[in-house]
């Protein structure tokens, strides 16, 4: 009903007739597109085995990369929003995003890695340029083993905000994690029978090029633009056991998002409330991004004595989270009170 016939009719007709910049869509296109089941990706973390969501999502593989970059370290000794917690996570950061941004695309017309940049020992010998007490002069990406006949360039790609995302575990303890996206807010700012277009293509780089080498998350017929999408579940890696399900929204910040909710609920255990309205912090790469506003503000001075270079700037994030408590039977809800929503169940 959707990819045939008249609605398929009507998207089609919004698209080209469109008064700024109409695009080229057919109804062929919809009728032959095809919505595809991806394996998660995953692996473990300390005692537990951290699922998420494969390309060309970027998410899954980010989140975990900062989360084992960070496991040499006591993690758990570290006070929440500390100095040295938001100087250690800031620099897995950096390490992360800069696979993520050479050797993340739509796995199906990019060679993409995967099973070398989970690679324990690839991650654990990327981690020891981490310093506790001093940022990393440069950061390149890795070159993670499996990687074959790889030559394409590095781009960080623009990542806009209009995202979604909920958690739901019903009373058998079946789970989901969903994030859902028309990119940008308004998505495309046309409408058809009530609902919005999505303006996803801003997903793919701007650049096909740089540097004579293609980048992997250039624009191509068929081929789906990468995401920070970054819906997890957290199980027991002995048991198998459901212990956690947490996402957020937020454009490429989700990856720190999630990363940061994940290490509060996991490592500081912390309740999944507290966890989330921990301040958001963390590298895109750049600077240490400290959300504007909060406590975390207080840290600027102390980061950069340590060499850090940082920014205040708003991270609206929308974490929800679902956890397993340690003791006691059912399940605890969180919401981020950044935005809408509260966390129920009966």
């Amino acid at each position: 009903a959707f990819y045939k016939g008249d609605i398929a009719h009507d998207i089609v007709a919004t698209v080209t007739k469109a008064p700024v910049n109409p695009g080229d869509m057919t109804e062929a296109d919809l009728a032959n597109y095809q919505a595809k089941e991806r394996s998660p990706v995953c692996g473990d973390y300390r005692r537990w085995e951290i699922c998420g969501m494969g390309p060309p999502s970027s998410g899954g593989m980010t989140v975990y990369q900062i989360m084992k970059l960070m496991e040499p370290f006591p993690v758990g000794k570290l006070a929440p929003n500390s100095v040295e917690a938001v100087h250690l996570m800031s620099e897995a950061g950096r390490l992360a995003y800069a696979d993520r941004n050479l050797y993340m695309a739509d796995a199906d017309f990019i060679p993409v890695p995967i099973t070398g940049l989970m690679n324990g020992d690839y991650l654990k010998s990327r981690s020891k340029a981490i310093q506790m007490r001093a940022p990393m002069e440069k950061v390149e990406p890795g070159v993670p083993p499996q990687k074959t006949g790889w030559n394409f360039a590095p781009d960080p790609a623009m990542v806009l905000t209009g995202t979604s995302h909920i958690v739901v575990i019903d009373r058998f303890g079946n789970a989901v994690s969903m994030t859902t996206t028309i990119e940008d807010g308004f998505g495309s700012r046309m409408m058809v029978r009530g609902f919005l277009l999505n303006n996803e293509l801003t997903d793919f780089s701007f650049n096909p090029t740089e540097n004579g080498k293609p980048v992997a998350n250039r624009l191509e017929a068929g081929k789906r633009p990468r995401s920070s999408m970054a819906p997890t579940l957290v199980l027991d890696k002995k048991t198998g056991r459901l212990i956690a399900a947490v996402g957020s929204p937020g454009g490429s910040a989700i990856i720190n998002y999630v990363a940061k909710t994940l290490i509060g609920i996991l490592d500081w255990r912390l309740d999944p409330q507290t966890a989330i309205a921990l301040p958001n912090v963390g590298s895109r790469g750049g600077p240490i991004e400290l959300e504007q506003g909060t406590s975390a503000e207080s840290l600027k001075p102390a980061l950069e004595a340590l060499g850090d270079k940082t920014r205040l700037i708003e991270l609206n994030s929308g974490i929800q989270a679902i956890v397993r408590p340690a003791k006691g039977g059912g399940w605890v809800g969180g919401a981020d009170p950044r935005r809408e929503g509260i966390a129920l169940g009966d």
